[in-house]
């Protein structure tokens, strides 16, 4: 904290962007042509290989630095407690793709192995997601219909119901971790920065919201089919409702013994997990004695409780993925590969950021895109991670991936040992488990009253994209949150937030004149700022905005310059004035107003003859801070150019300040310049223009900053040469 104010005093000439070329010799770099990159791209030597083979396969570079000694352990104890909560989270999240539970233990191991070698994350864990689960379900349920014939699919001959869906599981999977394979490969890892986290945000609590209502049928112990497409999940609410009278008291009370001991178990994990070596196992602890009160008491035949049922012993034989599911499905695979990898790398982008190394986006496509391909191939459905299981991970101990890969080992163990155990499970235990497991995402609600506050446009993204995800279906909503998201980005850039500044006393800084009582402008000048890009969208939004700060339009007051001259030219070769004749080609009009033929000098702020008048024009110098314009096309040159060309041609210097050296080369290379727009009208800062103006017009603003001392100007702290 500064306890005490600094000052320094700067002395320089006043430099023109042209002044400063002159001074200062520029290093004219030879800019690589898309031809060169392609060709540096191509070249291969042994570093090179070396790098590229470091970067395929990640885990060369923390396997060189591990720890065995101070790590293993760690990650033992971490894998064993990530893999127990992957193994429940498995079973629980294969309800929401609408397969049998035994495939969510596929999906906690396949994906691991291979992301295990690839992957550039040391702490996150690897399995299934309840939003891609979701997606999923929706793909699985639109071509295999719980009730009626599935879609006309040639790979379906002699499968049965169960066996087609999950067909149909995989081979999307299959296909979304090509387009992810692809990105990576292509290096289009920066497509993740489209997902903002507001609408990553908002897409996720729909999802949330989805997955709270799929699982209500499996609480309650009604048969409800799956239904998809827009407003599916209103369809589906009626329909829960219709048959609500029919719940099974024994699911609805097993389910809210579950929800409200695990709640409890989480909320004293939190709390206390400062003092606790591991978290409380609450998920396996309630499975373990719901499974075995569901056998003891025969809840399946007593009580018509649904349960898990025979579970798959061992590992199936790999299939190959059905291009007719391809044909069907590319549409929905596409944003599920997105979300999948948005989701994944914003929550490794956390962990690397905390434990101090790197990650590669691109690396991660194709690390999730293979992980996603293996595990397909053998039935897995798709594979992300999820944030309370990577905490879990992480605050357990772990600190490379083998901790993941031991969480994979006991989904292993599951599968080809224990899996019997787990036939008497009923499945509300698992929905209970789901819903529970969906408070950190529902909470995520808190968030619209905060951006309200402090920004709209971001509320909005997040309530659009919620809403369009919640009625729409979770496909078309991530689509409809894009628009938005991008409708917000046009909004700003079309319409900013354009000001007019003014000098701060005793400093060379200027700032928006309505945000401060005590500044001072210089009478004849306005300094006006435009804090985006200017491109064909918003040229004319800047010259209305420019018109409305200066109170005039110059095109306006040249036509009427021009139309007085013909008038006093008439009256002085004692001719007869036709109004209707001097307005018939216009475009005379928008020329300069030529005055070399007159035997004296117009002042137009005067009273002038043959009663006619002409807006009075005060300003004399106007300077435009160009600091915030990023770039410029072809349309806003021209606009510029439009713009500058009228206000000269009413006797306005026209000054820029603070230009982008892009920019500058860009107005060369198209011709900006000609004898009206010079190179001389641009200035490094605002305060070598305002210098420039105050000095060019001096007897008219005798009193302001300037005084005259000897051979210098000095202003306030700063000297400037003259």
């Amino acid at each position: 904290v500064l306890t005490a104010s600094y000052q320094y005093v700067v002395a320089r000439d006043v430099y023109s962007e042209d002044s400063f070329a002159e001074d200062h010799d520029k290093i004219y770099r030879v800019r690589k042509t898309i031809l060169d990159h392609v060709k540096e791209y191509f070249i291969c030597d042994s570093k090179r290989a070396r790098n590229a083979t470091l970067s395929l396969l990640p885990i060369i570079g923390w396997l060189r630095i591990y720890r065995i000694r101070e790590w293993f352990l760690s990650d033992v104890v971490s894998g064993v407690s990530t893999g127990l909560v992957a193994i429940m989270q498995g079973l629980a999240f294969s309800l929401l793709a609408s397969l049998p539970p035994s495939y969510g233990l596929y999906t906690a191991f396949f994906p691991m192995l291979a992301y295990f070698f690839l992957g550039t994350s040391r702490h996150i864990s690897i399995g299934a997601f309840p939003v891609l689960s979701l997606m999923i379900g929706a793909v699985v349920n639109r071509l295999v219909p719980q009730d009626g014939p599935p879609a006309n699919i040639t790979g379906f001959e002699g499968l049965s119901q169960e066996h087609q869906r999950v067909l149909v599981a995989s081979s999307v999977t299959f296909l979304m971790g090509l387009f992810q394979l692809a990105m990576g490969v292509l290096q289009v890892g920066f497509v993740v920065v489209y997902l903002s986290d507001t609408l990553v945000s908002g897409f996720t609590t729909a999802a949330a919201v989805h997955i709270l209502v799929s699982q209500l049928k499996f609480v309650l112990g009604l048969n409800i089919p799956g239904i998809n497409g827009p407003f599916s999940i209103i369809y589906t609410l009626e329909k829960i409702f219709v048959q609500i009278t029919s719940t099974n008291i024994c699911d609805l009370v097993m389910s809210i013994v579950i929800m409200v001991a695990v709640f409890i178990a989480k909320e004293l994990n939190e709390r206390y997990k400062a003092k606790l070596l591991v978290p409380i196992p609450i998920e396996i602890i309630m499975t373990i004695i719901a499974c075995g009160v569901s056998y003891g008491f025969n809840f399946e035949k007593r009580y018509n409780v649904d349960v898990v049922g025979k579970m798959v012993s061992g590992y199936e034989s790999p299939i190959a993925p059905s291009m007719e599911v391809f044909q069907e499905s590319a549409v929905e695979a596409f944003p599920i590969a997105i979300v999948g990898f948005a989701v994944a790398f914003s929550v490794a982008k956390v962990y690397s950021i905390k434990h101090d190394y790197t990650i590669d986006g691109n690396q991660e496509l194709i690390a999730f895109g293979v992980s996603n391909i293996f595990g397909a191939s053998f039935k897995s459905f798709a594979a992300s991670t999820a944030l309370s299981r990577t905490a879990l991970q992480e605050s357990s101990g772990g600190k490379t991936q083998i901790a993941g890969l031991i969480s994979a080992m006991m989904a292993m163990i599951v599968t080809l040992a224990l899996g019997f155990l787990l036939e008497p499970l009923p499945r509300s235990v698992l929905g209970a488990l789901v819903i529970v497991n969906l408070k950190g995402m529902l909470m995520q609600f808190k968030e619209i009253p905060y951006l309200w506050t402090r920004d709209k446009p971001e509320c909005v993204v997040w309530v659009g994209t919620c809403l369009a995800a919640i009625l729409l279906g979770l496909d078309l909503g991530l689509a409809v949150g894009l628009g938005v998201e991008l409708l917000t980005v046009v909004f700003r850039t079309q319409f900013p937030c354009c000001s007019v500044l003014a000098n701060i006393p005793e400093t060379d800084l200027y700032r928006n004149r309505k945000d401060y009582l005590h500044i001072f402008e210089a009478k004849g000048v306005k300094i006006f700022r435009i804090p985006s890009p200017i491109f064909f969208a918003n040229i004319q939004f800047f010259r209305d905005k420019l018109i409305e700060a200066v109170g005039f339009s110059p095109l306006r007051v040249l036509r009427k310059r021009n139309n007085a001259l013909r008038k006093i030219k008439k009256l002085l070769q004692e001719k007869d004035d036709h109004t209707s004749e001097s307005y018939k080609n216009t475009e005379e009009l928008d020329l300069p107003t030529d005055v070399k033929e007159l035997p004296f000098r117009i002042d137009w702020n005067a009273e002038l003859p043959a009663n006619t008048s002409v807006p009075r024009v005060d300003l004399h110098s106007l300077i435009l801070d160009f600091s915030a314009v990023s770039f410029l096309d072809i349309s806003a040159l021209k606009g510029l150019k439009t713009t500058l060309k009228e206000f000269i041609r009413v006797d306005v210097d026209v000054y820029i300040a603070s230009c982008d050296a892009y920019i500058l080369e860009k107005l060369h290379s198209c011709m900006f310049f000609d004898d009206e727009i010079q190179t001389s009208m641009f200035f490094l800062t605002l305060h070598d223009a305002m210098l420039h103006v105050l000095k060019k017009h001096k007897d008219r603003n005798i009193g302001w900053v300037v005084r005259q001392s000897y051979s210098q100007i000095t202003l306030y702290h700063f000297l400037y040469k003259l």
